[in-house]
């Protein structure tokens, strides 16, 4: 491999930065290009520099690097570095290039290199890694949602989200303040949010329970739910079973 990898590092602590930086002088496979101290930051550096690799933390303030690589354009290789081991297997099943346990050596940061570069060679520059983010299952129910905006990136509490409106390969999530969308399927959705709180009530509206003020039959066995704002919403006959089991009625 004769050209370099342009490099991103992404991550909120300094002497992170700075240790990573240090190591990496020495590697010739290495141009790095820009560093960002948050997911922001990130999101905006990456879709606009375009780079091979990303050395990416996890845990960080604002938005998480979990939340970050899920609204990026351009989707480089990652390299995950964090302190948290509990993510390791998430990361490989996202199908990162590698994971770095901090505090991680010289060697085994230019091992990692050397794999992503392996990587690079055989799949491509692209990685698919925010495609299995989309699709991985969770193992704690969502608490908030990070949409992108054009440059605008809001994040909504779950709390916050009336229903969630099926648009083919993304969703509009309503909330209290407007509507927002997301490359997301409801099929995610539908796993990711407490079923206690939200329902599926048909295959283009998941609903939050709460927000419903009366379910109308129009038709034999048709139904719709009016929300409290009056809006109406078509209601299926699987719509209606998982209705009569959350609503218990």
């Amino acid at each position: 491999m004769t050209e370099k990898l342009r490099t991103i590092i992404v991550e909120d602590e300094e002497l992170a930065r700075s240790l990573m930086k240090s190591f990496l002088k020495n590697n010739d496979k290495i141009e790095i290009i820009a560093e960002c101290e948050n997911g922001f930051e990130g999101i905006k550096t990456i879709n606009e520099l375009k780079p091979d690799l990303v050395f990416l933390d996890i845990q960080m303030p604002k938005i998480t690097g979990f939340e970050m690589l899920e609204l990026l354009e351009y989707k480089p290789q990652i390299i995950f570095a964090t302190a948290y081991d509990k993510y390791a297997l998430k990361a490989f099943e996202f199908n990162a290039a590698d994971y770095l346990l901090k505090p991680y050596s010289k060697e085994r940061l230019f091992e990692a290199v050397d794999k992503v570069a392996s990587k690079i060679e055989s799949e491509g520059k692209i990685s698919d890694v925010a495609e299995k983010i989309s699709n991985f299952p969770r193992e704690e129910f969502l608490d908030r949602v990070v949409v992108k905006d054009r440059h605008k990136i809001s994040i909504i509490p779950v709390d916050q989200i009336r229903y969630i409106e099926s648009m083919d390969d993304y969703v509009m999530i309503y909330t209290k303040t407007g509507k927002h969308l997301k490359q997301k399927t409801m099929k995610y959705f539908e796993s990711a949010l407490n079923p206690k709180d939200y329902t599926r009530i048909h295959r283009s509206y998941i609903v939050k329970v709460d927000e419903i003020n009366e379910i109308q039959q129009y038709e034999k066995e048709s139904y719709i739910v009016i929300l409290h704002d009056k809006t109406k919403l078509k209601v299926s006959k699987t719509g209606y079973k998982n209705l009569k089991v959350v609503l218990n009625y």
